[in-house]
């Protein structure tokens, strides 16, 4: 299979221009299908990456092959996480990555990830552009609740969740599955929300039988 792994605006190297929202971030991606000349495609995310793919099918459900959503949740956040997220975004703003990286990284993995894994996580989150990083958290708090697009789906998905996360659990991922008629699920044994990283080889099987289902 031939991956596409883009740098959202304010990720990476990607600049962070114009309004970060999950739809810019979805146009952005289709956008980058229209240079590739790529008609449909296999979309997908992990977290953050879920609810871009998500709104990407909310733009143009023709572009979608298949809909993979990695630790992810349809719902939109209630009052208290829209608080929690815009006190995130001024604490990053003022005092930089660290906080947000001591206080968030026990959440993201589970308690077994071995130290390598920890190591790479907190180097990439010690590396992200602070400002990208608060827009991005007010990106999240203004998404849209996806419920109904899932629902309208009716091609098939792959709903991937990692055993022990606490963040986007099982019960989440059950819901968007029982929204799509097309829909697997897969738990991630002994992964937090970040299955993919956690466990690749589980991860990765996964994926490609999902994909090789796909062929023809």
């Amino acid at each position: 299979m031939r991956l596409i792994c883009p740098d959202h605006r304010g990720f990476g190297q990607s600049a962070l221009k114009g309004p970060l929202t999950m739809e810019s971030m979805a146009s952005d991606a289709l956008r980058l299908l229209d240079m590739l000349e790529i008609d449909r495609a296999v979309v997908g995310g992990v977290s953050m990456g879920g609810y871009v793919s998500m709104a990407l099918l909310r733009i143009d459900p023709s572009r979608v092959r298949g809909l993979m959503l990695v630790d992810t949740t349809a719902l939109a956040d209630d009052a208290a996480a829209k608080e929690r997220r815009e006190a995130t975004a001024k604490n990053v703003e003022a005092q930089g990555m660290g906080e947000l990286v001591t206080g968030l990284l026990p959440r993201l993995l589970a308690d077994e990830a071995k130290p390598y894994v920890r190591a790479r996580v907190e180097t990439i989150m010690r590396s992200v552009n602070p400002a990208g990083a608060a827009a991005a958290s007010r990106a999240m708090a203004a998404r849209d609740d996806s419920r109904e697009i899932l629902a309208r789906y009716s091609g098939p998905a792959l709903v991937v969740v990692g055993e022990k996360d606490v963040i986007t659990p099982l019960e989440r991922a059950k819901q968007m599955v029982e929204l799509m008629p097309k829909a697997k699920l897969v738990t991630v044994p002994g992964a937090g929300h970040l299955s993919n990283v956690e466990a690749p080889q589980a991860f990765n099987q996964a994926l490609g039988e999902f994909v090789a289902g796909l062929a023809g």
